[in-house]
């Protein structure tokens, strides 16, 4: 009867291992990216209008490059606080966005920065002109880091 009771039992489980398996097909849909990018609440818009020239791969583009002129607009991707406004080797003219204690966006390459440090910043607000320094061409380099660790920006701005 011991045995009988455990075969009895082994039985069962396969017959709801097999309903869960039916179940599994929903929950594929809650890993994709863009809803924890949801979660933190950002809602992110594209900082340019330009093309997309280069895309994140983690090791020599640690964000997405738009190409743009002299000038075009670059604005918040969502709104936050300026965390730091300057110059740094491979960014050239930098802006670094804190949006939550947890995401932060950098623009670089600009000609012209608009914001300044401590500046609590809008979704869409002109924060910076594009520009071409310390970069080969006109072009905005983007990066969106999740706890300091850069993040491909494509998952979680909107399809263009």
């Amino acid at each position: 009867t011991a045995a009988g009771c455990p075969s009895a039992a082994r039985s069962s489980p396969r017959r709801a291992g097999t309903a869960p398996s039916a179940a599994r097909p929903a929950p594929p849909p809650a890993p994709a990216a863009a809803p924890s990018a949801d979660a933190a609440g950002l809602g992110l818009i594209w900082p340019a209008s330009g093309t997309v020239i280069g895309t994140f791969n983690e090791t020599t583009n640690k964000g997405v490059d738009i190409a743009g002129k002299v000038g075009d607009p670059v604005v918040a991707a969502a709104a936050g606080k300026v965390i730091y406004v300057g110059e740094v080797r491979g960014y050239g003219q930098l802006i670094i966005i804190q949006h939550s204690k947890d995401y932060l966006t950098a623009y670089g390459h600009n000609q012209k920065l608009l914001v300044k440090d401590d500046q609590n910043v809008k979704k869409g607000q002109n924060i910076a002109e594009m520009g071409s320094t310390d970069t080969d061409r006109v072009k905005l380099h983007f990066e969106l880091r999740r706890q300091g660790k850069p993040i491909d920006p494509l998952r979680y701005l909107p399809k263009r």
